[in-house]
């Protein structure tokens, strides 16, 4: 995989890996961890947590940064993979793309640790969406700490 075709983002999270899938596959955990960025008011997160489920989500910007001129977030897609308590991938189809019909993939990757869980997300099909791209090399480490933070609290 190119690295100019995926951004790759990884922590590792005090948690078992039970905890961790749960809070990416529920859609009442998906709303209350990934809600608290505090740059988009999140309306709704919606997640069917099977192969062949959907989710979505959608949000509004709230600092002033669109993304490709877009502040109503909109994403969708379908769930291609999902083996509890370790991975979960899903297309990913956002409003804010460079080209917003191109499906790309993210894919959730739950390790065991001593510790708890090493979280690895990977989103793959960037190639041709460059500011999209860059978007998320910022993107998702945020929303990693964002959910570090909600399972610390969870505890």
């Amino acid at each position: 995989m190119s690295k100019q075709d995926a951004v790759v983002s990884e922590i590792e999270i005090g948690a078992p890996p039970e905890a961790v899938f749960r809070a990416l596959t529920d859609s009442k955990e998906l709303f209350a961890w990934w809600g608290t960025e505090p740059s988009v008011d999140l309306k709704r997160f919606d997640m069917d947590a099977r192969v062949g489920g959907r989710w979505s989500f959608e949000g509004s910007d709230t600092a002033g940064r669109p993304v490709n001129g877009v502040t109503h977030f909109e994403a969708h897609g379908e769930i291609v993979e999902m083996v509890p308590p370790r991975l979960l991938a899903y297309t990913w189809i956002a409003n804010w793309h460079d080209d917003p019909k191109q499906r790309t993939l993210v894919r959730w990757e739950l390790e065991e640790t001593k510790t708890g869980t090493r979280v690895r997300v990977t989103h793959s099909g960037l190639a041709r969406l460059d500011v999209a791209r860059k978007d998320y090399t910022g993107g998702w480490p945020g929303v990693l700490k964002l959910l570090e933070k909600s399972m610390a609290t969870s505890s």
